[in-house]
């Protein structure tokens, strides 16, 4: 079968786009978010230290089995968030360095306190 030169880079440019398109998909598997589950009980959190992977998108949800109020603070994730009682809310972090990062319950801070260890 004779190819045409015009054939041939219609086909070269469907290879390459699809060759886009397999790379592009897998990167976004690699920058999937990890899901971190949080409770506050008693004005504190559970777990008070959380261990995450370094260099990933973290989603932090957060239940408040109190029936008052807590706000979720953080100054490194620039976060403060108001998690009513007995509600749960859902934070988007972005990929974070190796490192201990701080958070806080605003609203009971002697008791709320708890760190997020990547790694």
């Amino acid at each position: 079968m004779l190819q045409t030169s015009s054939h041939r880079y219609h086909l070269t440019r469907a290879a390459v786009f699809g060759l886009v398109l397999a790379a592009g998909s897998s990167l976004g598997r690699a920058q999937e978010a990890v899901t971190i589950q949080l409770s506050i009980k008693d004005h504190r959190f559970q777990p008070a230290e959380v261990r995450a992977p370094a260099n990933q998108p973290l989603v932090l949800r957060i239940k408040n089995l109190d029936p008052t109020p807590e706000e979720f603070e953080s100054k490194t994730f620039r976060v403060e968030k108001v998690v009513g009682g007995g509600s749960e809310i859902t934070i988007q972090i972005r990929p974070l360095n190796p490192g201990r990062y701080r958070f806080y319950g605003d609203y009971h801070e002697d008791t709320a306190d708890g760190a997020l260890i990547a790694e």
